[in-house]
């Protein structure tokens, strides 16, 4: 390649390793790379918008995997398909963590952890937009626990980050087998907030986009009454987890 194709490459990589480190930065280097939603500024319309175009919104009629029963489904899969949209997602959350809870969250964090499977692409993606390490909870035998060959040091500070949040379970179940290992749980994170705020995971905790959507047990659904079949997109084991 010419000389100026890689001096060109070489401060695209420079602003990427910098926004990395700092995500509020604003490094106009990055600009040309990533137009359409610049170091993840996207608001909830935009970020509903994406989930539409992908069909990673549904309506109907959903039995969630807490048992519960919904007239939206969202499959965050979908919308995390190509990399460079996980990543503006990743950098949208790191955002606002900074934005919330200032600068000191990069200092404040040692490794981002998700929950499998759902949380694994989005979570990878704040890990690589605040530069920390990424591990994963997975169930065994029906528990959430710590594997692969994951250790943490006594005291490690975990930032876990989920695509969905609806009940908060699986956050918790995460949360509990990482302090069981010896961390701490510092905060929470993820892309929508189906509970509109209300689900208490123990720490601290920001969403991209929070909604207001209604959950029933199957004995209250009105969509049940309505006679209408409950459709389960998916299951813990195989998708993205609706808690």
């Amino acid at each position: 390649p010419a000389a100026s194709q890689i001096q060109d490459w070489g401060k695209a990589t420079s602003a990427f390793h910098s926004i990395r480190k700092f995500p509020n930065r604003q490094n106009t280097q990055l600009r040309e790379f990533d137009l359409e939603y610049p170091f993840g500024l996207m608001n909830e319309d935009q970020i509903l918008d994406h989930f539409r175009n992908t069909d990673a919104l549904l309506e109907g009629h959903f039995l969630l995997s807490s048992g519960l029963h919904s007239p939206q489904y969202l499959q965050c899969a979908l919308a995390l398909q190509y990399p460079a949209d996980a990543a503006k997602f990743g950098r949208a959350i790191a955002n606002q963590l900074v934005r919330t809870g200032g600068g000191q969250v990069l200092e404040n964090v040692d490794t981002v952890a998700s929950p499998a499977i759902g949380g694994l692409i989005i979570g990878y993606a704040v890990a690589a937009a605040m530069n920390k390490r990424f591990i994963w909870t997975e169930r065994q035998e029906g528990k959430m626990t710590l594997r692969r060959g994951f250790t943490l040091k006594a005291g490690e500070r975990i930032l876990v980050v989920e695509d969905v949040i609806t009940t908060g379970g699986s956050t918790r179940e995460c949360i509990a087998a990482l302090e069981e290992a010896g961390g701490q749980v510092v905060a929470a994170a993820s892309i929508i907030d189906r509970s509109n705020g209300k689900a208490d995971v123990g720490v601290p905790r920001i969403s991209l986009v929070s909604l207001d959507v209604s959950s029933f047990s199957a004995a209250e659904c009105p969509m049940c009454a309505a006679g209408t079949l409950a459709v389960k997109p998916g299951s813990r084991s195989t998708s993205n987890k609706q808690e």
